[in-house]
């Protein structure tokens, strides 16, 4: 059927849901910033949003381009730069960190470096840019990516920014307590066992069964024995991204499914 909403509308809004008011989150341009943003103007009216160039809480006229854009500064409590605001995650001031993923393991480790072997590989990536920073020092860190076998892997051709490792994270140095929250993928979105800190099933989207999300992993996902839905995107909120990406550039078109 024709859905009123695309993939990419509905992991955004799922994204914005999950962030708390009174907290704070480092973002980057494209869908975490219009989570953040439909965040901020629907569900948290006081998180405070950091841009890694050094932006502190602007006021957002319209959606930057990229992260040092003057927008970014427009209208802001704080214009730092880009080692003062890593230097606020260092210091645990930082809540919740956004990430996008080319692979992602078991534990949430992350690959945005290579895809394949690093002397001769299939793909330049772009690298960790601010990546390892906000995935080591916040405290809580969602990833935003598309899901597919390629994607969800058993090991990474290339650890760029580390989830829990192999399983425990403290063990390397890295701060008590922090690490993957979510990951939310067009198919659902998954959590991180307590214990053993492996990528577990959290919610499925609207349309989605337990079989897409095995059909889609290339190692085996957690799944709890009761199955909990994500709600869909709401008039609403596609409103208000509509107000920020008048477009749909950062979105995408809508899709059949």
């Amino acid at each position: 059927m024709l859905l009123q909403y695309s993939e990419a509308e509905y992991m955004v809004c799922v994204a914005a849901r999950i962030l708390e008011d009174r907290k704070s989150v480092f973002v980057g341009t494209g869908m975490p910033l219009l989570a953040a943003c439909l965040a901020q103007k629907l569900y948290t009216p006081n998180l405070v949003i950091v841009f890694e160039a050094g932006g502190i809480a602007p006021i957002l006229p319209r959606i930057p381009i990229s992260v040092g854009e003057s927008t970014t500064f427009y209208g802001a409590i704080m214009a730092t730069s880009m080692d003062y605001v890593m230097s606020l995650a260092q210091a645990g001031y930082v809540d919740y960190g956004f990430l996008g993923a080319a692979q992602i393991d078991p534990y949430g480790n992350i690959n945005t470096t290579v895809i394949g072997d690093w002397e001769r590989p299939k793909v330049r990536l772009p690298g960790s840019g601010g990546a390892n920073d906000v995935g080591s020092l916040c405290w809580k860190n969602i990833v935003l990516m598309r899901q597919d076998k390629r994607r969800f892997v058993p090991k990474l051709d290339f650890l760029t920014t580390p989830g829990y490792l192999c399983g425990n994270r403290e063990e390397a140095g890295l701060p008590a307590g922090t690490g993957p929250y979510r990951v939310i993928t067009q198919i659902g979105v998954y959590e991180f066992d307590e214990n053993t800190k492996r990528m577990k099933l959290a919610a499925l989207h609207e349309g989605y069964k337990v079989e897409d999300v095995e059909a889609n992993t290339s190692f085996d996902i957690l799944i709890p024995d009761e199955i909990e839905y994500t709600e869909p995107p709401t008039d609403e909120e596609l409103e208000v991204l509509k107000e920020f990406d008048p477009d749909g550039i950062l979105l995408g078109k809508k899709n059949k499914k």
